[in-house]
């Protein structure tokens, strides 16, 4: 359902290139003097002429962004240009600390320890009032890994940066999950009957080479993450195998036993499928049915990229972009072949989250080995229209039959 052979089309200008520079050559080799200097000059200028597609051949303008949590960070859907702006000061010093721009680390710390201690109010007042009491303990938090921050810079103790930045960032996107108050918009009527994910949620997979944890973001496709979290309620891929595997590539399952492709629901006996569900930046809602290309956003990056080891996306058929159903695969290639938005991936699936604890599995993962479990450790209460569980009778309640003799006897006791 999901594997595609088409080659990177970043391929053809290269390829171009090394074909003109053959035909000037065979032109110098095979003609004399002036004929061979004149078909050359066409040549080149017809060449150089030649429109060449800036979208194939340009690299992105930024570094991709490989790292799931921050990813996942960003995708929360609020404005709050404080918190914004303590994160990224905060994701960026690692960078920092190994040009050893001590400088820059010590003034970023200080404007950060500043809007905690001194102003905090456009944090606390962005997160409603029922989160509120644990918010104020997050930030007592965050300002004492802050000053733990801050003495390791002044100190210009460059291995203690990333780890103390990245625990001080953990408390900071806890404040930015505390910031969403409600669901950001209203599913499309078509699909508002299907299992939906209004937020997020962590799903706990354990396979028989060790367990991982993908975090489900139901604020950028809450359809496609609310259809795989109903699937692991109901124990739908425990026992399953990775039926498609390229260890350098992807894995896939979700194919259950029989002819069926996906997921038969009960209470139609058909097949239960999701539309494509592609979110992307400074939109709320996301495009549904449709692939970024098919809406004219060919190279635009979605707020969800396959740009983290461990992206996973619901997989569907090759000529049905709205026929995902329980198959999903799990991305492993490294993005500096693929630079984010100039894949063949971004804008062609539906991303509904990542491997955010336990990658090193994924390693070890190879085609037919065995699914043992997948169970929601965390977020379940986001999952709405979920399919009701089959209930198992209770052999209290069975029905007993009595003899003819006995349904006499207390008739007459009566």
């Amino acid at each position: 359902m999901f594997a595609q052979g088409t080659k990177d089309a970043r391929i053809v200008p290269i390829a171009t290139d090394c074909y003109s520079i053959c035909i000037v050559l065979h032109c110098l080799l095979t003609m004399n003097g002036i004929a061979a200097f004149l078909m050359a000059i066409v040549l080149i200028l017809g060449h150089l002429l030649t429109p060449v597609p800036i979208a194939h051949a340009a690299l992105p303008k930024q570094s991709a962004i490989k790292d799931a949590k921050v990813l996942l960070r960003n995708a929360l859907p609020i404005d709050n240009p404080a918190i914004r702006n303590i994160q990224h000061n905060l994701e960026g010093m690692p960078k920092q600390a190994n040009l050893k721009r001590w400088g820059t680390l010590q003034k970023e710390v200080e404007q950060i320890l500043a809007v905690v201690n001194q102003n905090p109010n456009p944090l606390i007042s962005a997160i409603p009032e029922p989160r509120r009491s644990q918010a104020e303990q997050d930030l007592q938090a965050l300002q004492q890994s802050l000053q733990e921050l801050q003495t390791a810079i002044a100190n210009k103790n460059r291995n203690s940066i990333k780890p103390l930045s990245e625990q001080a960032v953990e408390i900071v996107g806890q404040l930015e999950s505390a910031m969403v108050a409600q669901f950001p918009f209203t599913i499309p009527e078509d699909y508002s009957r299907l299992p939906q994910l209004k937020g997020r949620a962590i799903a706990e997979v354990v396979t028989e080479k060790g367990s991982f944890q993908i975090t489900l973001d139901g604020y950028s496709a809450p359809i496609n993450a609310g259809q795989f979290a109903d699937l692991v309620q109901q124990g739908f891929y425990d026992g399953l195998t990775f039926n498609r595997a390229d260890e350098s590539y992807y894995l896939q399952t979700g194919d259950p036993e029989g002819s069926a492709d996906g997921y038969i629901d009960p209470s139609t006996g058909k097949l239960r499928t999701v539309p494509m569900e592609i979110r992307v930046p400074q939109q709320v809602q996301p495009i549904y049915g449709h692939n970024l290309d098919e809406v004219g956003l060919t190279y635009t990056l979605p707020v969800l990229p396959f740009s983290a080891y461990g992206t996973v996306a619901m997989a569907h058929p090759a000529n049905d972009n709205n026929g995902g159903s329980s198959q999903f695969f799990i991305y492993l290639f490294e993005s500096d072949l693929t630079p984010a938005g100039l894949n063949l991936m971004d804008g062609n699936y539906s991303v509904f989250g990542y491997v955010t604890q336990g990658q090193e599995v994924l390693y070890k993962l190879r085609l037919g080995d065995r699914i043992e479990s997948i169970k929601l450790i965390s977020g379940a209460e986001n999952l709405v229209n979920a399919t009701p569980k089959a209930t198992t009778p209770d052999p209290n309640d069975a029905l007993i039959i009595l003899p003819a003799s006995a349904i006499l006897e207390i008739r007459n006791i009566s």
